[in-house]
């Protein structure tokens, strides 16, 4: 997956490039695209159509020509974006999902924060949640996080959030993108962790802002199945085992319903011959800033 970023579509002034992953929203990615094409600093848009079997495919070419549609030949998850970002030619790269836009002047902010600080691979916005705009409590935990404090952004993370993150292209794609077997839910610890790894850092930037009108449409109880399924997969694929075994019981505890702990123990088996086969334990001083974060958790 790594390239240079020469060849690829996208601005040909701009610093940051947008990378919209939508599947079957049609009516909430109209929204979203209006909003994102209006921007003032008119970055260049790929949406990633994930398979859709609505007519959103159309939507897009019809009511916005300007916007580049790529369409994955399924429903690959998470991992569509992966497909956006190897058309993306710009420095940095920013994440919708299409239920959430950027407001005016985030993106201008986040490039002028990457070119001063060189460390950074990822900024995690302010999320502003409905028309009246309350804080996602996803902030508050990001605000407190006891990592260092990083100046004239905010406290540095050991994650972020999948659909209102700024990354550097590069970092993305050296990291290798979204693993396509996690599909959704919990998919960006892994990526998170290799981009530490690489000696990244992420951080916090509560002056960076993105809207979210939750959509109606999204399945609940196969996200949390899926969510606790993809953290013991990403505890195997880059922890040492003592931790990893750790994590595993964490998740697992995590899961009160006595049959919907069994039925995810059902999802994760399958899996875990491909998880052990791209094992790679992180860096001691990795698992460290991990452990950091979990200890403050469990409090």
């Amino acid at each position: 997956m790594k390239e240079g970023l020469a060849g690829r579509a996208g601005a040909q002034d701009g610093r940051v490039t947008i990378v919209v992953l939508t599947y079957n929203r049609r009516q909430e990615l109209q929204r979203s695209l209006a909003k994102l094409t209006a921007l003032p600093d008119r970055p260049a848009v790929i949406v990633v159509d994930n398979g859709s079997r609505d007519d959103t495919a159309h939507c897009v070419r019809h009511d916005f020509p300007q916007v580049e549609l790529l369409r994955a030949p399924s429903n690959l998850g998470a991992a569509g974006r992966n497909l956006g970002v190897q058309r993306v030619r710009t420095r940095y790269v920013a994440f919708s999902d299409d239920d959430t836009w950027w407001a005016p002047g985030s993106l201008d902010a986040a490039a002028d924060l990457f070119e001063k600080h060189p460390r950074i691979a990822v900024l995690n916005a302010r999320i502003a949640v409905g028309p009246e705009c309350r804080e996602d409590p996803t902030c508050s935990a990001m605000a407190a996080s006891p990592l260092e404090r990083i100046p004239d952004i905010g406290p540095a993370l050991t994650g972020f959030m999948a659909g209102a993150c700024v990354m550097r292209t590069s970092a993305y794609l050296d990291a290798g993108g979204y693993w396509k077997a996690f599909f959704i839910g919990g998919e960006e610890s892994l990526l998170a962790m290799d981009i530490l790894d690489a000696g990244h850092q992420i951080a916090y930037a509560p002056a960076l802002q993105v809207h979210h009108w939750p959509s109606q449409a999204r399945d609940d109880i196969l996200r949390r199945r899926l969510l606790v399924r993809n953290a013991i997969w990403t505890a195997w694929l880059r922890l040492p085992t003592d931790l990893a075994w750790h994590r595993t019981r964490t998740c697992l505890d995590q899961v009160s319903d006595a049959r919907l702990r069994w039925r995810t123990v059902a999802d994760t088996l399958p899996g875990l011959p491909s998880v052990f086969a791209q094992r790679r334990v992180l860096k001691p001083e990795t698992c460290r800033l991990l452990e950091q974060l979990w200890r403050r958790e469990a409090l």
